[in-house]
């Protein structure tokens, strides 16, 4: 079997689109769907900085195929949930592509800056570019991330790691990648947030709230991910 993320820019639904309006915006499925026939309900997960959050509910809750959309915890907070209904028959559905194909594929789809990420789980005869031609016949853009065949990895701690990587935003993640590049983890090292800041072209104070909050993600990952080993 193997694992294949996919980026998909799902155009026309509103998650997607208003999530490219809000880049710092990071929304996560946390629950499956509830409900019946037309009207439909899930969970999602909002983090990024707070009057973020609040533009992209107020867009997000103005799109037509969105019926309701109830805050169920403080706007300030680092994670915001909120319950959305939403017109089903109004709604192209990812989820219900793949099924159709009789793919396995992760649940709790993370969308940033526009772009929905998928973690598929293929068979020997799943026919991964018939897939990508079935979504990109809806009007989306698709394109390959990741393909990896699980024998090759400890299953259980790449999902892991998979999980801690889609909670990053793509900026997050690069000046992430750049502070470890740049041994600014490493004992004794003398490399500081300008440096980083310099390489990216970024002020100072926006590469220390970036790589501030890569860090808490990850650790609160790293943490849950500890603890669940632990129980």
């Amino acid at each position: 079997m193997r694992e294949v993320t996919l980026r998909v820019r799902h155009r026309g639904e509103p998650e997607s689109d208003v999530s490219a309006d809000y880049p710092d915006v990071t929304v996560r499925s946390v629950s499956s769907l509830s409900g019946s026939a037309a009207e439909r309900k899930r969970i999602v997960e909002l983090s990024g900085p707070t009057a973020a959050v609040e533009g992209f509910l107020d867009e997000f809750a103005a799109a037509d195929p969105v019926l309701g959309v109830e805050v169920l915890s403080s706007l300030d907070s680092d994670r915001v949930f909120v319950a959305v209904t939403y017109d089903s028959y109004q709604w192209d559905s990812i989820a219900q592509r793949l099924t159709d194909h009789g793919v396995h594929y992760r649940a709790g789809t993370t969308i940033r800056a526009g772009w929905e990420h998928w973690t598929l789980y293929l068979d020997g005869d799943d026919d991964l570019a018939a897939i990508v031609e079935s979504l990109e016949a809806a009007g989306n853009d698709t394109e390959l991330v990741r393909d990896v065949a699980l024998e090759d990895l400890d299953g259980e701690e790449h999902l892991a790691f998979s999980r801690i990587v889609e909670s990053l935003t793509d900026r997050q993640l690069e000046v992430l990648a750049l502070a470890t590049d740049r041994g600014y983890y490493d004992e004794g090292s003398d490399v500081r947030v300008e440096d980083i800041a310099d390489d990216l072209g970024l002020a100072q104070t926006t590469t220390w709230e970036h790589l501030s909050r890569a860090e808490e993600k990850v650790m609160a990952e790293v943490g849950e991910y500890i603890g669940a080993r632990g129980r």
